[in-house]
């Protein structure tokens, strides 16, 4: 090979003109979500043309920002698609070149590289390879000068990747990236399902488990995922999608995904990069939520039910996500494991999830008496919220990082005592009282949040009725009533 390996697919992959490509680059890193501040020793993250996987790349390039003054050397691994290899192959080419320009090749981790014998330096196979190359824009613009390692990796052992890792693994100077697509050319749904299995893998740094048509770079990904193993890394995936939900048809997809790799302890042990926002294991402020009036037990159900959002808040949250996300990714709720919480959440509680979406309603439902235990009452919840609730159509995955969600758990309902309508306004507590209202087989319920949009007892009350199917001056002799009250968890309390 020439002393620069020229770029192969500009003007396929990614546009060929510089200032083309530096806009288009900028663009993506603009939109990718930021999350947590902490900054990964390594990714995994997509290769296909722009307009079908640089959304999801992006998300863990963004990522870099903070320590782009920090990484002088990216080691890029990636599988090879046009000449096979055995083992690891190098370039003998100085420089690799995009129309952003040259990066030098550092030639200290070329030679710790070559000192195994699974590793050859094999040009042909770089010749035309994309996997590698159409990452190289991405670490152009978000990170200043540094060397670069390019790797083509054929058939290989997770533990022959990973001997060389390791050996040019270095510290906070060295960027580790692994460059792979997922499932290809499957439906969407089958797709998904796949790289569902795929994700899974990778979050339990677990190669084995990737299936044979899981990820093209299945055996780079392999190699970190022994690494990341032996040296008790943590790993967050922060992107999962496919072609049809970013430029192509639903018919024949092809999976990306971006995961982050951490040093130190997993952040979901410390604080949990959920749709895009930073949430840790506590409320914003730890104090106590208001406590409701003494009213048939509600003084001992809030101290009770505070102490337990106290302590247990980030994981209720976590659950009711990872529900939703487990029903974008296969149609169903998440199936809870009972040993894996706390005695308090596995009695019976009663809980309603809300989801939102740039400030509106995006769906909410729950139950109005406890039934079952609360982990599996928020976990049915959270899906049926984002996924059945008849008003509004299943959720997105494109809408997912827009949503906030919170948790109300319910009191039990105390029966309200009135003989006329007069009497039933004059005990109601207006932004206290969740309200259950019922005549013949017409019910309804409002929790306590709605006061925040109807403040007016009277329109509270009547648009309730409107909601049981009833005109809303309705009164009638067998028009009955229950109070409830609740105590809440929301993502934004925990960020």
């Amino acid at each position: 090979m020439n002393a620069i390996r020229e770029p192969a697919v500009a003007g396929q992959f990614y546009p060929r003109a510089a200032s083309e490509l530096g806009a288009a680059v900028d663009a993506y890193l603009a939109d990718a979500v930021k999350g947590d501040a902490r900054a990964p020793k390594a990714i995994i993250a997509p290769h296909a043309g722009f307009n079908y996987s640089a959304p999801i790349a992006a998300t863990a390039y963004a990522r870099l920002e903070p320590v782009k003054n920090v990484i002088k050397r990216v080691v890029l691994l990636g599988p090879c698609h046009r000449i096979a290899v055995q083992g690891l192959a190098l370039s003998s080419a100085q420089f690799f070149s995009t129309p952003l320009g040259k990066i030098p090749i550092d030639a200290e981790l070329k030679t710790r590289a070559l000192a195994f014998p699974q590793v050859e330096v094999f040009d042909p196979t770089h010749q035309m390879e994309h996997s590698l190359e159409v990452h190289l824009p991405f670490l152009q613009r978000i990170l200043d000068t540094f060397t670069l390692l390019p790797i083509v990796v054929g058939q290989a052992s997770p533990n022959s990747v990973a001997e060389v890792l390791n050996q040019v693994w270095g510290g906070s100077e060295t960027l580790i990236v692994v460059s792979s697509d997922l499932s290809h050319y499957l439906d969407y749904e089958s797709a998904r399902e796949i790289d569902a299995k795929t994700n899974k893998a990778i979050l339990d740094l677990n190669p084995s488990q990737i299936a044979h048509q899981g990820a093209c770079g299945r055996f780079p990904v392999g190699g970190l995922l022994a690494v990341a193993k032996e040296r008790k890394m943590s790993v967050d995936m922060v992107d999962l999608r496919n072609s049809g939900d970013t430029a192509g048809s639903k018919d024949r997809v092809v999976g990306y995904g971006s995961w982050l790799f951490f040093d130190g302890p997993a952040p979901s042990q410390l604080a949990k990069v959920l749709w895009g926002r930073t949430i840790r294991k506590k409320t914003s402020s730890g104090a106590p939520l208001p406590s409701a009036a003494v009213i048939d037990g509600e003084t001992e159900f809030g101290t009770a039910t505070k102490a337990l959002i106290r302590e247990h808040g980030f994981t209720l949250i976590l659950l009711a996500a990872a529900s939703i996300d487990h029903g974008l990714d296969l149609g169903q709720p998440a199936r809870v494991d009972f040993n894996k919480h706390a005695p308090e959440l596995l009695e019976t509680g009663a809980c309603f999830i809300t989801l939102t979406r740039n400030g509106k309603l995006r769906g909410c439902i729950g139950s109005p008496e406890a039934h079952q235990p609360l982990v599996a009452d928020i976990s049915a919840n959270a899906f049926r919220a984002a996924f059945k609730d008849p008003r509004f159509s299943p959720l997105a995955s494109t809408e997912r990082n827009e949503l906030d969600l919170s948790i109300s758990l319910l009191s039990p309902q105390s029966p309200m005592a009135f003989k006329s309508e007069q009497e039933f306004m004059a005990v109601l507590r207006p932004h206290v009282d969740g309200l259950v209202i019922a005549d013949g087989a017409r019910r309804a319920l409002f929790l306590p949040s709605v006061w925040d949009q109807l403040s007016d007892p009277t329109v509270f009350v009547s648009r309730l009725k409107q909601k049981a199917g009833l005109a809303p001056n309705h009164w009638s002799n067998s028009f009955r009533a229950w109070r409830f009250v609740t105590e809440s968890v929301s993502i934004n309390d925990l960020q």
